[in-house]
């Protein structure tokens, strides 16, 4: 069946209906699925062709050891992404960490349930944390006692040092590359882009297009995957 609009054009749709309606957002989510002829918005995600879908062609390049990043403009579908990519760590044989200074739990239930698969079958293998304490060490506290390897994903780099109590973003990141380093960690750090990439007439934002209000050296990446128009590329650092 095709759709009217690619997904991540549907789901900001939900999320304009749900805002402006008051409904929660898998409500809004169904309710567009409904309008495209499916029973509800699990079964659209799951007649969907997969090339439409990003989460697998990312999750088939994470490497062990690796800290990556996830860049996107708003709405363009990023933090659907980093929460796929933790719900389906069991693929790759590790348990799925999220953590997020920019959304409360029931947010993050919202936007579990329109990915589609039932997120009670995950248990213990996936892991939320939206506390406000969130920065690369509280994560790597929790990562230690944990006995799986670990695919990690941080919602999101600008958030991370605007607490005052928090290392820079430098340090916070250069504790995030060493414990991957020493444990085999996978880490996915997800990024705002800067909003001059709008105003360009390039398909795709890069590396160039990352927004940083205080300074980070890009190297400490391993890989960078940039979104835009329900499509993702793959940059790997210079």
């Amino acid at each position: 069946m095709q759709l009217s609009a690619p997904i991540h054009v549907l789901k900001r749709k939900a999320k304009v209906m749900a805002r402006d309606s008051g409904l929660a957002l898998h409500q809004a989510l169904d309710r567009v699925a409904v309008a495209e002829g499916y029973r509800s918005w699990s079964h659209l995600s799951a007649s969907t062709s997969t090339q439409e879908q990003p989460g697998g062609a990312v999750l088939a390049r994470l490497r062990p050891g690796e800290l990556c990043l996830i860049g996107a403009r708003p709405g363009q579908g990023k933090t659907l992404l980093g929460l796929e990519l933790a719900l389906r760590a069991s693929q790759l044989g590790r348990r799925g960490f999220f953590f997020t200074l920019d959304y409360h739990a029931r947010d993050v239930a919202d936007r579990l349930r329109s990915i589609g698969p039932d997120v009670a079958s995950a248990g213990d293998a996936l892991v939320i944390d939206t506390s406000d304490d969130v920065s690369a060490d509280h994560i790597v506290r929790r990562l230690r006692v944990n006995e799986q390897p670990a695919l990690v994903v941080v919602d999101y780099l600008q958030l991370l040092d605007q607490k005052r109590t928090n290392p820079d973003l430098q340090t916070q990141m250069a504790v995030l590359r060493d414990f991957a380093d020493e444990t085999g960690a996978i880490c996915v750090v997800i990024s705002q882009i800067d909003r001059s990439f709008d105003l360009s007439d390039r398909p795709m934002p890069d590396v160039s297009d990352i927004r940083l209000p205080n300074p980070l050296d890009l190297s400490v990446f391993d890989r960078f995957f940039f979104l835009h128009g329900g499509r993702v590329r793959m940059d790997r650092a210079a």
